[in-house]
């Protein structure tokens, strides 16, 4: 792919939620808005790299996905009556091409208002993140599928039913305020937590990692931090995920194959990016109430301001565990003090405390808790054991580079024996 190609599809991106929210808030239809625009995106895309950028970009798209919507309502004769209203409400200028800014609120960007409406609280989990990739992210339904490992019918289901309540529900393309503001403030945070963490580790297929998941995740959670500067949780999550993204150059080898924090190349880095999460997380615990992401970010912090895992200051990393245990049970974060525990008072410590989480259900038969014990019998010597250990959450994971991995280990300690 040509580099203006490249340069047009990455300002397409940026340009899509502006100009899906500006015919949202003009026409009112998010479902017939949202095919306006993918039909002038792919317009823009077709012509843009061999005819060169417009003066105005927006305002062509603008434009284009305009006419696109009346002429889709045109062409439907048992809709006459909306034809006509939505010619009324259309702004002739968009109808003859003229420039963008003679249109009012032509400059008025509303991705973070489509952002809000993508997570609304009456859409489903699953329908949340779906309509946030395709509307706000830009992602085409078959990218999403394919980044969530399900049929693209499937996901095309699932897009078609969260349009289909936004526009039963009558949700306002509007970004809250006052307490609604910090109430659904938590709602997107969680959508873009997720979209970042299935893109840092997939639940499954061939590939470790969807790059393009977590880079739409850090790019939304830059727009939602400019908006909230103040809000320390929404900090500690951008900083989180540049801090946690800054590890990926390293976490594959040359075939692709997993390489765990201990192993990898901190010379990788991008050095960046950890920079820029130590500065924001250093900045921002000082100034309020600590919550969740920026205990997550301030361990991130200390993972990656060390030199290597014998420098690292494991009772630093244990302290934020606890702390972040006060938030509420939570069997991931208990494992991961188990590590820190097993770091600073021995393995067997540790290996108490995974013993201890067998009897939670939504962890005893996860691959994550069987890794965790087989590294932890393997630090003790029990290598037998360790090898079984690693075969059984190589058997449990979804991931084939973590299957990969963990059956690697599981031989290498087996030829030791």
């Amino acid at each position: 792919m040509t580099a203006a190609r490249h340069a047009v599809e990455d300002l397409l991106r940026e340009l899509a939620p502006q100009v899906l929210g500006a015919l949202v808030r003009r026409h009112g239809d998010f479902d017939a808005c949202e095919d306006a625009v993918q039909e002038a995106l792919l317009a823009a895309a077709l012509q843009w790299p061999g005819a060169g950028v417009p003066d105005n970009p927006r305002g062509w798209l603008v434009t284009v996905a305009s006419r696109k919507l009346v002429d889709r309502i045109r062409s439907d004769s048992a809709r006459r009556r909306r034809e006509d209203a939505l010619a009324l409400a259309t702004p002739q200028a968009e109808l003859l091409g003229h420039a963008a800014d003679t249109v009012p609120d032509a400059d008025r960007d509303d991705s973070l208002a489509l952002l809000f409406l993508c997570c609304h609280p009456a859409l489903s989990p699953a329908g949340r993140i779906a309509l946030t990739l395709r509307a706000v992210g830009g992602l085409t339904t078959a990218q999403i599928a394919a980044a969530f490992l399900v049929p693209e019918a499937t996901m095309a289901q699932r897009v078609s039913r969260a349009k289909r309540t936004v526009k039963e529900s009558g949700i306002p393309l509007t970004v809250p305020e006052g307490t609604d503001l910090t109430e659904r403030l938590a709602e997107v945070r969680h959508v873009l937590y997720l979209i970042f963490n299935e893109g840092y580790t997939t639940t499954g297929g061939a590939g470790l990692t969807v790059p393009e998941l977590s880079a739409e995740a850090i790019r939304l959670t830059r727009m939602l931090h400019r908006l909230v500067p103040d809000d320390t949780e929404t900090a500690g999550l951008l900083a989180l995920m540049l801090l946690t993204d800054a590890r990926r150059p390293a976490r594959t080898g040359p075939s692709g194959e997993l390489v765990p924090l201990a192993e990898q190349d901190r010379g990788r880095w991008d050095r960046r990016l950890v920079a820029e999460g130590v500065d924001l997380i250093s900045r921002t615990l000082p100034r309020g109430r600590v919550g969740p992401y920026q205990l997550q970010a301030a361990i991130a912090a200390v993972h990656d301001e060390a030199e290597d895992t014998g420098t690292t200051d494991w009772p630093q990393i244990l302290a934020l565990y606890e702390l972040l245990e006060r938030f509420g049970p939570n069997p991931v974060v208990s494992l991961n003090r188990a590590v820190a525990v097993a770091m600073v008072h021995g393995p067997a410590a540790g290996l108490d405390l995974v013993t201890a989480l067998e009897a939670d259900r939504r962890t005893a038969r996860h691959h994550r808790l069987l890794a965790t014990r087989a590294h932890l019998l393997e630090l003790l010597g029990d290598h037998g054991a360790a090898a079984a250990s690693y075969r059984e959450a190589a058997r449990r994971t979804t991931s084939a580079p973590e299957r990969r991995h963990l059956t690697a280990r599981a031989h290498r300690l087996e030829t030791r024996a």
